[in-house]
This record gives structure tokens, sequence and C-alpha cells, in this order.
């Protein structure tokens, strides 16, 4: 009896444990995709910022959503990967406590923001005229400040919620990271009030913002199709065509694991749209924002011209000060 009341010091996964013999190939298209994920998104934010043409509302939120795409795979995808090569693979508590924290952050954080775009996006079609009004540096800049600001909140009474409980059981996560779900399960008294304090949690942090972008998107069909010029039409979905393909890949994962019933799923299906939201829904975005945007292309290609400029021009700096030095050695006779 005394043993079993022992708190709960570390958590150990079992995340990959049943797939032994593909561990190394997981590991390997894992830190593939991550290198993408960081690659492919820290040059969305390089040349936003280098090209003043993008210096837009849309722009400085497209770079919010590159920095939290990088923050919410590296709260995950480097402990996991250290799994992968470990034969024990734990966790400490606070540990386990500090994961979640980031992981609630950034999504939390990701729902808000992908709600602020709709809103520029709206903003930008149906108020034209006012835009550069209504979205203006200060606005915008407080609205990011707001979504980030509210996501570390959430995170915060979401993370104090589930470790202030008491964990006196097993410690075995049925997962590859500290998921909500997983570790309530492992909880050692009745949850059934804080999972309906978290469903809450679920429904506006998830929910509300995903209801906002859809009345967005609705009012933004709505003036598009009132649109007599068929080359305006094309211009403005165009312009939608990709925050609609992020919105629809973050959501539909997110919709699947935490707005089903808890009993419908198998821990095998849990685990598979996990490893999909978290490692290979963020590859897709440094994607859909290059690909199917012109003017991310165009301000790529001037950073490759003007990067190939530099280099060019210090090797022919270099080159000089080698003649140079080898002249002036001559010159001394040696």
């Amino acid at each position: 009896m005394k043993g079993n009341l022992t708190a709960v010091t570390e958590f150990i996964f079992l995340g990959f444990s049943d797939l032994q013999h593909l561990q190394s190939l997981l590991f390997i298209l894992i830190l593939l995709i991550y290198l993408v994920i960081l690659v492919g998104n820290g040059l969305i934010i390089a040349v936003t910022l280098a090209d003043l043409a993008l210096h837009t509302p849309m722009y400085f939120f497209l770079r919010n959503l590159s920095v939290l795409e990088i923050c919410y795979t590296s709260a995950i995808i480097p402990k996991t990967l250290a799994n992968l090569l470990s034969e024990h693979q734990g966790l400490l508590f606070l540990g386990c406590a500090i994961q979640m924290f980031f992981f609630i952050f950034f999504g939390s954080t990701e729902c808000g923001l992908l709600a602020v775009m709709s809103y520029d996006r709206y903003v930008a079609i149906c108020h034209p005229l006012r835009y550069s009004l209504i979205m203006s540096r200060k606005a915008t800049f407080w609205m990011a400040a707001g979504v980030w600001a509210a996501g570390s909140v959430v995170a915060c009474e979401q993370t104090a919620a589930i470790f202030t409980l008491p964990f006196h059981g097993s410690n075995k996560i049925n997962h590859f990271f500290c998921d909500v779900l997983p570790v309530l399960r492992l909880v050692s008294t009745d949850t059934s009030l804080i999972q309906a304090v978290l469903a809450f949690l679920t429904v506006v942090v998830i929910v509300l913002p995903f209801l906002f972008i859809v009345a967005s998107y609705t009012s933004i069909i709505c003036t598009i199709l009132k649109m007599r010029s068929d080359e305006g039409q094309r211009k403005a979905f165009s312009t939608c065509s990709s925050h609609l393909i992020t919105v629809t890949l973050f959501y539909g994962s997110t919709f699947v694991t935490y707005m089903r019933p808890s009993s419908s799923g198998s821990v095998d299906l849990d685990r598979a749209i996990s490893l999909f939201y978290t490692v290979v829904t963020p590859t897709f975005n440094p994607i859909i924002y290059t690909l199917r945007n012109k003017d991310v292309k165009r301000a790529l290609r001037n950073l490759w011209a003007r990067s190939r400029i530099s280099l060019f021009s210090l090797r022919n700096i270099f080159c000089f000060l080698c003649s140079s030095s080898h002249m002036e050695v001559s010159q001394c006779g040696v």
C-alpha cells in the first residue's frame, strides 16, 4: 500500500517501443522533417524581414506563424529523437510539465494567430479602402501580442490544473510526448471535473477561433462573388488560398484529436494523428507559402541573388588580400 502511494517523479514514454525494428528509420525520417521545418520556416522569416515589400500585416503574421512552427516542433521533436536513440525513454516530472506547457502555449497561440490572419484577409478584401487604417502597424503588433499572451495564460492554467493532481500509480505514458489526454490517464484520482474544465477551455481555445475564421471567410466569399471582374476574383481567392489550406490542415488534425470521444479511437490511431499534426503538418506551411505565393518566390530569388553577389564580392576581396600579401612578401625579397 505504501508503494502505491509513492509520488511519480519520472514518466516513461512507451511511444514507439512496439516498433523497435523501425526506430532507426523513424529517427532518420523525423530528423529530416525537422530540418525541413527549421530551414523552411527560417527562410520565410529571413525573406519577409529582408524584403521591404513584404513589410505588410499579412507577412508580419506569417513571420509569427513561422516562429510558432519552429517553437512548437522544437518543444517535442528533439526529445522524441533522443528517445528513439535511447533505451531509457523517460522524462522527469518537471520536464514533462514544461514540455506540456510549451506544447499548449504554442498550439493555443497558433489557433489565435490563424484567426487573426483570417481577419487580416477579411479587412483586405471586404474593406480595402480602410485596410491601412484598421491594420496599422500598432494594431497588428497588439493583435499578435494578444494571441501570444492569451496562449501563455491558457498554457499556465491547463498545465497547473493537471500537474497539481496526484500521480501515485503508473508512470508509463502511452505516447511519444507529454500530451494532455495521455498524462491525464495516469492521475490517481477522479478526473471528471478537470476534464470538464479542460473541455471548456478546448472549446474556447479551438472552437471559438475556428468559428471566427468561418465567419470571416463567409464574408470574404460573399464579397468575392459580388466582384464583376474575373481577374479580381482570382486574385482575391489566391490571397486566401494558402491560409485556407493551413487552417484546414491544422484544424482538421486538431478536431480529430481533441474533439472526438476519447473512447472512439485506439492508441495507435491517437499516436499516428499526433505524429501528423506535430511533425508532418508544420512541414507543409513553408511549402504552401512559397510555392503558392508569387511575392515570397520573388523575394526568395532576390535574396538568393544578393547572397550570390555577396559571396562573389567576399571571394574577390579575399583574392585581392591574398594577392596583395604575396606582392608585399615578394617585395621583401622572400
